[in-house]
């Protein structure tokens, strides 16, 4: 039913923000056309929390260690906040340079195992399947009969 999610950071400098996943952070993209690129990301989560306010969306990158991350960051120029630890991990924060404000941390919190994408489970399956076939040397899969008393 699911096969991803997509989402969308708006900006006041989008090229920016494409050039900095694209270049520091090193995700993989595509070229959507005319060099709107799309971002590839590692398998995601989502949560719900309450509120009594206004509803609203965050988006927060994970990593396996924030100090290693936070140092790198630095290294680079690029100006980073102070690690804080939360009850669900070490975060900290980057000013995209189209000013949106991202959280990246290192999660203390137990994780899902990521849900397969449902169009990619259906291939492998039909990828395995036919590999399968092919090696057992019929179209069926099954084993072709002796004939005649010949076993193979």
């Amino acid at each position: 039913m699911i096969i991803g999610s997509h989402v969308v950071i708006y900006s006041r400098d989008d090229a920016a923000d494409r050039a900095f996943l694209r270049d520091v952070l090193k995700l993989p993209h595509v070229d959507a056309g005319g060099g709107w690129l799309i971002f590839g990301l590692p398998p995601s989560e989502v949560a719900f929390h309450s509120t009594e306010g206004t509803t609203s969306h965050e988006f927060y990158l994970m990593c396996q260690d924030v100090q290693a991350f936070s140092a790198e960051m630095q290294r680079r120029s690029i100006a980073v906040e102070p690690i804080s630890e939360q009850r669900w991990g070490l975060v900290t924060y980057l000013t995209l340079p189209g000013g949106a404000r991202v959280g990246v941390y290192e999660p203390r919190h137990a994780r899902p195992r990521s849900a397969p994408a449902t169009g990619t489970h259906r291939a492998r399956a039909k990828k395995k399947a036919t590999k399968l076939r092919k090696r057992r040397g019929t179209a069926s899969g099954r084993r072709a009969r002796p004939r005649f008393g010949i076993r193979r």
